[in-house]
């Protein structure tokens, strides 16, 4: 299995330039080879170039710029344009599927954050020093940076990334393991129902407060982004506000991601099967079509977009999919088993007597069965059905 690791680099002045260095001739050479592709087709004989064509002429432009391309990995160089090749097969697979496309753009230097190295050796080595206590990372053109390597690494370190997030720098490794050895059995089971006004609720009767990062920093998020606005474009001030804005978002990331680590390993930890739902977040946050007025040609009716728009916030803001995605991981590691199940209907069925319709959940917290008058909180409820259909799933699969 792969493994993925992410650290802090703690650069000097001189590194940090040549850091910001890499990602800007990077940056030249993604677009100089979009540039080419573009130019290669707009052409009458409608040339394709590919991915090949484009690394066979590194060698070249090397020799040509040794100051600026020559200084760095060629392997490094060769992903940058495969980050291109891979755009651009997306970007065909929307079109064939009928998608919006979203044609490859060109990057800003505001926009190019990532160099990756395909193999630890290969224009970078990790644990470069490992006569020393200090960990270090060995990048060509740059040299021994050094490290806080909070957990040690385990198994063969396969690639490196260097990553810019605002004004700091990480290294992001992938390693190749052996599978972990499971976690000792407990013998439960739960079901977890998703929510806004609780993160989550489970079978058990539990719930998980949604701790509401984003809507907590909101009038913080307001202001930096009124001073933002009042900033003249390409001045020092407006790069210092720029700066303040994504600090406030990088927080509110790290908050959501941290909360669902944790809640994702107490799940793993105390259960040995977990249901969820099987959820579309996508399609859950769309905005509604707009409603023609057919008594007012060009004129709309309301369609409740303002009240939909304040859902959507508060969905992006529980990060229900990033939870579900590190529960799965984390279940994986720990040889747990995780089941997705049709959400549809979970928190209108009676799971007493098993009578479902729109009346047995009067209100967003409250269940009431019609027919047999059971009551519970309707979250739970809905844990309890996610549950029984996930156990019946896994009973239905072959062996």
């Amino acid at each position: 299995m792969i493994r993925a690791y992410k650290f802090l680099m703690r650069p000097t002045a001189g590194q940090a330039i040549a850091l910001a260095e890499m990602l800007r001739d990077h940056c030249s050479l993604y677009n100089g080879a979009l540039q080419e592709r573009r130019d290669a087709y707009r052409h009458g004989s409608r040339t394709t170039v590919r991915y090949g064509q484009q690394s066979a002429q590194l060698k070249d432009i090397r020799a040509f710029d040794l100051e600026r391309q020559g200084r760095w990995s060629f392997s490094s160089q060769q992903a940058t344009l495969r980050r291109l090749d891979k755009a651009f097969a997306a970007f065909f697979r929307r079109v064939k599927a009928e998608q919006a496309p979203g044609y490859p753009r060109f990057r800003s230097g505001k926009r190019f954050d990532t160099v990756d190295f395909p193999k630890d050796g290969d224009g970078c080595r990790w644990d470069s020093t490992p006569h020393d206590p200090v960990t270090r990372v060995r990048l060509q053109g740059v040299g021994h940076v050094k490290v806080h390597r909070h957990r040690p690494v385990v198994g063969k370190v396969k690639t490196v990334s260097v990553k810019r997030e605002g004004r700091r720098w990480y290294v992001i490794l992938t390693a190749g393991q052996t599978a972990p050895d499971p976690l000792p059995a407990t013998g439960s089971v739960v079901g977890i129902d998703m929510g806004i006004a609780n993160f989550l609720a489970d079978s058990g009767g539990e719930f998980v407060p949604n701790p509401r990062h984003g809507a907590k920093a909101a009038a913080r998020l307001e202001e930096a982004q009124r001073a933002l606005a009042r900033c003249k474009r390409g001045s020092k001030r407006r790069r210092k506000a720029v700066e303040v804005v994504a600090r406030l978002h990088r927080k509110v990331r790290r908050q959501r991601l941290d909360h669902a680590h944790k809640t994702a390993l107490n799940l793993v930890r105390d259960h040995d099967f977990i249901a969820h739902e099987a959820l579309r977040v996508r399609n859950m946050s769309k905005a509604p079509a707009p409603k023609p007025d057919p008594a007012t040609p060009g004129g709309f009716l309301p369609n409740g977009a303002a009240v939909k728009a304040g859902l959507n916030r508060s969905i992006a803001d529980a990060g229900w999919g990033v939870f579900l995605t590190i529960l799965t991981a984390k279940a994986e590691c720990a040889g747990r088993e995780v089941m997705a199940v049709d959400p549809r209907n979970t928190s209108r069925r009676c799971p007493r007597c098993g009578h479902t319709v729109k009346e047995n959940r009067p209100t967003q917290e409250k269940f009431h069965c019609v027919s047999c008058g059971h009551q519970a909180h309707a979250d739970t409820v809905g844990a309890l059905n996610v549950l029984r259909a996930g156990l019946v799933r896994r009973e239905a699969q072959p062996a």
